[in-house]
């Protein structure tokens, strides 16, 4: 890796091709990986795509005049002190926050670069270059903040926004509301089943985190292996595993750790005060975000925990 120090002109113009080409593309890639969803946003970074490869052009243009036709193949990654930038088909799916975010970051970056290497450069047209390409990148996070405000209009940003939640819903809450709700209502009955068969405190904590790490995983597994989300847009499998199964053995952890306890009474009231809390908790979270009444939802939620948690009882007690 080359130290920025060490370049030479002709390194540097080679250098800059490279980043404003790496840019293009990159802005090309968020356009077309925000298409479907925020066709608004996809417009303002089709346009700073189209500013990225005027600039370019505008740099070959020179260093074809000064050095040549060859441009030797200089990458950020080559040269000390660049951001190392995630590959964009490592990112997907794009979110609409982060990819403005990296595009601030990209601009800020840019130009931090333009204003280094006209200090370096002795040139007169290379300064002038790069010192106009560093006005540009000023301009430009100007021209996206001037192209947010022209095509994000009110009512787009509130389409946009709408789409964020329903993504939000689709890929965090829904898998994880589900495996909280299983590892809660599912593992009611294996717990309080060896509660009351047992007395033992320790013994029925035993059986709880078996019961919950158990179920988390197979929670995980089902829901990863059940859709890649290529067609449904429920975001990346493993994700979505990884919070189902981690929300399902919480689920059956809570109401667990009473039994930690070696009062058998006390720990098992408080074992009952945890699992009014977690369909409370899975109550409000149906109301919240699945747009069902509280009082349905919590309706709903309680009878079937009540319902599993009798048929431990009645187990434990037989």
């Amino acid at each position: 890796m080359r130290k920025f120090s060490d370049l030479d002109e002709q390194e540097i113009l080679a250098l800059a091709i490279s980043l404003e080409e790496e840019d293009f593309r990159v802005y090309l890639e968020y356009a077309h990986g925000l298409q479907d969803r925020y066709p608004n946003s996809a417009k303002v970074f089709t346009e700073m795509a189209a500013e990225e490869n005027e600039h370019r052009r505008l740099l070959i243009e020179l260093y074809q005049r000064r050095f040549g036709e060859h441009i030797p193949m200089i990458r950020r990654q080559d040269v000390a002190g660049f951001v190392h930038h995630k590959p964009i088909w490592m990112v997907r799916p794009l979110g609409l926050d982060a990819v403005r975010k990296q595009a601030e970051e990209r601009e800020w970056e840019t130009r931090r670069f333009y204003q280094s290497a006209q200090d370096r450069a002795t040139d007169a047209s290379i300064r002038k270059l790069l010192g106009d390409l560093a006005a540009a990148e000023v301009e430009h996070e100007s021209l996206a903040q001037k192209l947010t405000e022209e095509h994000l209009t009110p009512n787009a940003r509130a389409e946009e926004a709408e789409v964020q939640r329903r993504m939000f819903v689709l890929q965090i809450v829904q898998p994880g509301l589900a495996g909280l709700m299983d590892g809660s209502v599912s593992t009611l009955a294996p717990v309080f089943a060896a509660a009351f068969a047992t007395a033992n405190t320790w013994e029925t904590f035993l059986v709880g985190l078996a019961a919950s790490v158990g179920a988390g995983i197979s929670m995980g597994f089902a829901e990863a292996l059940s859709d890649d989300g290529t067609l449904t847009g429920r975001g990346h499998p493993w994700l979505r595993g990884a919070v189902t199964g981690a929300m399902t053995a919480v689920g059956g952890i809570g109401h667990t750790l009473p039994y930690l306890l070696s009062d058998f009474r006390l720990a098992t009231g408080l074992a009952i005060a945890v699992v009014l809390v977690e369909l409370w908790v899975i109550a409000w979270i149906r109301s919240r975000y699945m747009d069902t009444k509280f009082l349905r939802a919590a309706f709903e939620v309680v009878v079937g925990g009540l319902i599993v948690f009798a048929a431990g009882v009645l187990i434990g007690n037989a």
